[in-house]
């Protein structure tokens, strides 16, 4: 490169808050950072995924200034989406002003993508048939705006029969046509343009009531029904046992089924729950290998280690030893980075952070009293140490630098004057000029 020096530099850990950076001991959280985490792709092809994260991941920020001036670049944010999801209870009071404090800083902290975990399903927001509750969708929209947060809608509509509202089940078949319509545009166009995407009808391939009442055609309808609403809505179809290769070549017909049949899809949503205490990560592999010949962009929109399938979801009171603290970060570590390197991913999601709202508290990446796991340092040394761009150096005698950076939101000085540029994945190079 075109620079008199390329240094990556410092070991410490950013706190992303919004677009800002903060010191930990703001957020009263001790980060410590786990070295001794060998990840399974150590023993089995580590240098093909990160060569594949170089290739997928990473661009060039050429700058251009003086000769000789002193450049410093940091990364911001990640285009990539490392998120989670929100829980109801830290927008309703639920959790005392202290906790519900801390949830939100924590979150901010950590993740740059969000999905609301039960607030925006029907059955929450209308248990009684016109009795509509937006209470909670609209405080967490205003708060995901405000923290420049893009959130995903889960979901529109969720099809297993034990998810449908039993005064939804009663309409005759006319009426609940009209319902799904209503729910579809009247969602759509109350936040038209804030949802960054949603999905539309959760975990079809298991069961759809509403195509078992209606027939198949009603998917393509709810579809045109959202976009009727808002013309740019981004919907996804979402499913669980896909990752693990049990239900991915159903999924996969089921997918390709929608789109022969004009169902406006715009991604794939894949769960991450259904594995056990780890995974198998040729089995991860080769269902993101086989959705992403599908030609949309997947979301591992639900995650959890440990999974579904764990003693953990049995039992719920469980502890696990700090060995088995240690076996779990290593699992977290090969899972993001497996995801992180494929090209057809564009975001992973996980579902829960913090062990008081968690569905398995097991596998959340900080305790009750907010101590942080050894999963939480695994999961921060990869997205803000490994995959941030820090780099320290001098233009060459033209001018200029070229710096492999990681896609993302970039702040650069030099020259004395400061600039933020977007490196994005679509481009692969942006240009700051200081001249």
């Amino acid at each position: 490169m075109n620079c008199m020096r390329d240094q990556v530099n410092s070991k410490r850990l950013p706190v992303r808050k919004g677009n800002m950076m903060m010191n930990w001991s703001r957020v009263g959280v001790a980060i410590t950072l786990v070295h001794t985490i060998a990840p399974f792709a150590a023993r089995a092809g580590a240098s093909d995924i990160d060569e594949a994260i170089r290739q997928h991941r990473m661009g060039t920020l050429i700058i251009e200034t003086k000769p000789g001036v002193e450049v410093q670049i940091e990364q911001l944010r990640h285009e990539f989406w490392f998120g989670a999801a929100i829980s109801s209870s830290a927008f309703s009071g639920r959790f005392g002003p202290e906790d519900e404090r801390r949830y939100k800083e924590v979150f901010l902290a950590n993740f740059n993508a969000g999905v609301t975990e039960n607030a925006l399903k029907w059955h929450a927001m209308e248990r009684r048939q016109g009795r509509v509750d937006h209470t909670i969708v609209d405080a967490i929209l205003a708060w995901t705006s405000e923290n420049n947060i893009p959130l995903r809608g889960h979901c529109l509509f969720w099809g297993v029969p034990g998810r449908v509202q039993n005064w939804v089940k009663q309409l005759d078949d006319e009426t609940l046509r009209e319902t799904i319509k209503s729910r579809a545009t009247t969602i759509a166009r109350r936040y038209r343009g804030r949802f960054a995407e949603y999905d539309l009808n959760n975990e079809m391939i298991h069961r759809n009531y509403y195509a078992e009442r209606l027939g198949p055609g009603i998917t393509k309808q709810m579809a045109e029904w959202v976009k009727q609403g808002d013309p740019k809505a981004k919907l996804f179809v979402n499913d669980y046992d896909i990752l693990t290769g049990k239900r991915l070549d159903d999924y996969v017909t089921h997918i390709r089924g929608l789109l022969q049949d004009g169902v406006l899809i715009d991604g794939i949503g894949v769960q991450g729950h259904l594995h056990k205490e780890s995974f198998d990560p040729s089995a991860l592999r080769h269902a993101l290998d086989k959705l992403g010949q599908i030609g949309l962009p997947i979301r591992v929109t639900e995650f959890n280690m440990p999974g579904q399938r764990s003693r953990y979801y049995q039992n719920r009171d469980l502890k696990l030893t700090p060995d088995q603290e240690q076996a779990r970060a290593r699992a977290l570590t090969d899972y993001y980075r497996i995801c992180f390197a494929h090209p057809a991913v564009h975001g992973i999601l996980m579902w829960g952070f913090w062990e008081r709202a968690n569905w398995i508290p097991q596998s959340s990446l900080y305790r009750r009293d907010w101590t942080p796991t050894p999963a939480a340092d695994a999961y921060r040394g990869l997205v803000f140490n490994q995959w941030w761009t820090r780099w320290n150096g001098k233009a060459g005698a033209d001018g200029r630098c070229r710096v492999r950076a990681f896609y993302g939101k970039h702040r650069i000085a030099a020259d004395g004057q400061e600039k933020t540029v977007n490196l994005d994945s679509t481009a692969g190079k942006a240009t700051v000029s200081f001249r």
